[in-house]
């Protein structure tokens, strides 16, 4: 059966499946059978980010859920976390975006009153209703009604919750919100707080969003950033961040969850003293936390896995080196602006600028080689590959990291070595490459 779910989401071109009229009315309708059978008065709340396709695919789904009973509302284009804040006054939350995605693609999250999103039991049950449904749904649905409160009660929480206390005065803000959905947010909130703010990627016209702009673009804001103390940059739907210092260096996930573990810590804040990220966070960056007695946890690369350990270990913080970074005291979703407001908190109180916390900070350089292979077998089942890899790990004493994957799209193993010595890591990563070549390469 094909994957419609992927780690965040059905995510795909609009107007192709299936982000179309007559299998997003079954994703709808399918989604009100199965919640009305956990509420009898089922209640949803939807959001967008600035995509053109956004209001028809929400319309669409909309349409499915009330032919089952649903009461629908919207909060209109909102930052993908608003709505799993929202949803804990609903019984499920739907937001149509594709995220960093570029506009001619759209998708769909789903969101738990809990906040977190559904797990994968449900999606393979709504996998089988969308794929095996007799479709009838015709094109040209009603809007769903706009609640403007929604999407201020967001703000609100944003402004009295998470940045209660917070001064910006004297703070020189460059905010980057990638013609997206924190477009009418981040803005308004920092200037709120007393921030002097300049914005770019703030005039959406549905089809500009993620253009050479924002978090995956961050070139117009190295040019802009003089006599600035910040950039700020988001992702389409806000739910990642990345940060410019005050010299245009970018400041990643890594870089940003060592910043406020390390003040969480000094403050006796982080109980316990453990850091969940993903595979691809950086050596220096677990070297850096176990100088400080923090304990990294890596799961696999998705949201969804750094989430699931965070909750199984208790911990405070994780995130990845995207920017997308959770604090699941506060929000079970990542949240791009309580990521800055995080950051901007620690500068306040540690009377400290960005460039000083981050200069602690050592990126070891890291090296990917791909091999193109003819079948992906479990690594161990390569002659050689298992007694070499733990020769390497033993002579590397925690001092350089080895990583073997497979691409998730292609017919490629992936063997990624860094450390200090860039030729020690060249070595081992041309000598592991070696072996998978002579066992499974093309």
């Amino acid at each position: 059966m094909p994957k419609l779910f992927g780690t965040d989401g059905i995510r795909a071109r609009a107007g192709e499946f299936p982000l179309q009229p007559a299998p997003l009315f079954a994703l709808g309708q399918a989604l009100g059978e199965m919640f009305t059978k956990r509420s009898n008065n089922l209640r949803v709340v939807f959001g967008r980010d600035t995509r053109k396709s956004g209001q028809w695919i929400e319309a669409a789904v909309a349409a499915g859920l009330r032919s089952v009973g649903a009461e629908i509302v919207s909060a209109g284009v909102i930052p993908t976390p608003g709505i799993a804040y929202l949803t804990k006054q609903f019984d499920l939350g739907v937001v149509i975006s594709a995220s960093h995605n570029p506009f001619e693609d759209n998708g769909i999250k789903l969101f738990l009153p809990s906040g977190a999103k559904l797990d994968e039991k449900d999606e393979e049950e709504l996998e089988k209703k969308i794929l095996y449904v007799d479709w009838t749904a015709n094109d040209g649905y009603p809007t769903v009604e706009l609640l403007s409160q929604l999407a201020e009660d967001y703000f609100n929480f944003l402004h009295d919750k998470i940045a209660a206390g917070l001064n910006l005065q004297g703070f020189r803000l460059l905010v980057d919100c990638a013609n997206g959905a924190a477009t009418d947010f981040a803005p308004r909130l920092f200037a709120k707080l007393g921030a002097d703010v300049k914005k770019i990627g703030c005039e959406p016209n549905g089809e500009n969003i993620n253009k050479d702009c924002g978090s995956l673009h961050v070139g117009k804001m190295h040019s802009a950033v003089t006599k600035i103390d910040l950039g700020i940059a988001f992702d389409g739907d806000a739910d990642r961040v990345l940060l410019i210092d005050q010299d245009a260096s970018v400041v990643d996930g890594d870089r940003m969850l060592y910043v406020i573990a390390k003040h969480y810590l000094l403050n006796q804040q982080l109980d316990p003293k453990v850091v969940v990220a993903t595979v691809m966070s950086n050596i220096g960056f677990e070297i850096k936390l176990k100088e400080l007695g923090i304990e990294l946890r890596r799961t696999d690369v998705g949201d969804k896995y750094v989430l699931d350990e965070l909750i199984k270990s208790e911990a405070m913080l994780g995130g990845e080196q995207s920017g997308h970074i959770i604090f699941p005291k506060i929000s079970l979703a990542g949240d791009g602006i309580i990521t800055a407001l995080q950051i901007l908190r620690v500068l306040v109180e540690r009377g400290q600028d960005l460039k000083s916390f981050t200069s602690e900070f050592k990126t070891y350089p890291q090296l990917l080689v791909n091999i193109k292979v003819k079948e992906k077998i479990p690594f161990d089942a390569i002659p050689g590959v298992t007694e070499t890899l733990k020769r390497l790990e033993r002579q590397n004493e925690g001092r350089a990291r080895i990583l073997l994957r497979y691409s998730g799209t292609e017919k490629l193993a992936r063997v990624m070595v860094e450390g200090a010595d860039m030729e020690g890591i060249t070595k081992q990563a041309e000598e592991l490459s070696k072996l998978i070549e002579a066992g499974i390469g093309v």
